[in-house]
């Protein structure tokens, strides 16, 4: 198996099996949708599973990057592909938010696709950099209530997770700090790394090196329990009750996919998940394995849009 690392790439499987027949699912190369550069974590994602997935499909998978307004070009795209299993797109937490903050989106998130799996999810980090000045979120929250609109956050970008987590932080701890946002996640956690911001609410799986490192201290997480990787950092929810915040990344089809097709590539997608090369390299990362039925993500992808959609209309958030 052999994967370019360039923004469409092919992914072979090494040793296919019998041929499929015209008529069995899958009978040609499948195309996977990522909605952001090379590098990102959705990407990094769709390459970890895409060279797995054409193993268990007995067909060539391309990795194709479709990059533009938070994700909102490809996922209509895919919106509008025919719902034949050979268009599929690998999504992250952003994707549940885009239709209430973006223009031009073509689709609903619940309507216009056929949830597969979810693949993974994981916790955000509160994390400081060191000349921030708090080492604990009780002192944090005393230096935001003092310094106000002076104190500074980094996003990933004014639609994104880190965006909307930091705007969930300001409504539950009453603060108001200002948001600046940088375009994408690695611009962001450099400058926070480089002491050019002090804080910012982050993927784990982004901001976890530094803080072994020692370049960011962590303050808080914010999944419902403590972790195990960071035992002695508290959770939101033990400040604020009912504080949580995720990132996940899951895979979707286009509305209509016939369910024997959906079933195939669930079953297929959790075979992937469990083998030890993909698991180990998720966990390295600070993900949790999240396999799920295709009713369990639709649910969950209900949830999140619900949840989300609440807190832009309270907060009045837009893209400005």
């Amino acid at each position: 198996m052999k994967l370019w690392n360039c923004t469409t790439a092919l992914v072979a499987a090494l040793g296919f099996a019998a041929p499929v027949a015209a008529q069995e699912y899958p009978a040609k190369p499948v195309r996977l949708i990522v909605p952001t550069s090379a590098g990102g974590v959705t990407d990094i994602a769709a390459r970890l599973v895409g060279p797995k997935l054409a193993e268990v499909l007995a067909q060539p998978l391309f990795i194709e990057n479709r990059v533009g307004a938070g994700g909102v070009v490809a996922s209509n795209m895919v919106a509008q592909a025919a719902p034949d299993g050979y268009t599929l797109i690998i999504v992250f937490d952003s994707f549940a938010t885009n239709q209430y903050l973006y223009q031009g989106v073509q689709h609903d998130v619940v309507k216009d696709f056929a949830p597969i799996s979810l693949l993974i999810k994981g916790p955000q980090l509160l994390v400081v950099h060191p000349s921030a000045g708090a080492r604990t979120l009780k002192e944090f929250l005393q230096l935001a209530r003092s310094k106000g609109s002076a104190l500074s956050f980094a996003t990933a970008g004014a639609g994104t997770s880190s965006r909307l987590s930091l705007e969930l932080f300001k409504a539950y701890a009453g603060v108001e700090p200002t948001a600046i946002h940088y375009k994408g996640g690695a611009p962001a956690i450099n400058a926070l790394v480089g002491g050019q911001v002090p804080a910012m609410v982050t993927a784990m799986n982004v901001s976890l090196p530094h803080v072994k490192s020692g370049k960011l201290i962590a303050l808080a997480v914010t999944s419902p329990k403590r972790l195990a990787v960071l035992p002695d950092v508290p959770t939101m929810s033990e400040t604020f009750p009912g504080f949580e915040a995720q990132s996940w990344v899951g895979m979707l089809a286009p509305a209509a996919t016939p369910r024997p097709i959906v079933s195939k590539l669930n079953a297929s997608l959790h075979k992937v998940l469990a083998m030890p090369e993909v698991r180990s390299r998720f966990e390295a990362q600070g993900s949790e394995m999240a396999p799920s039925t295709p009713e369990a993500f639709g649910e969950w992808l209900r949830t999140e849009t619900t949840k989300w959609a609440k807190i832009i209309k309270e907060r009045k958030i837009t893209l400005d």
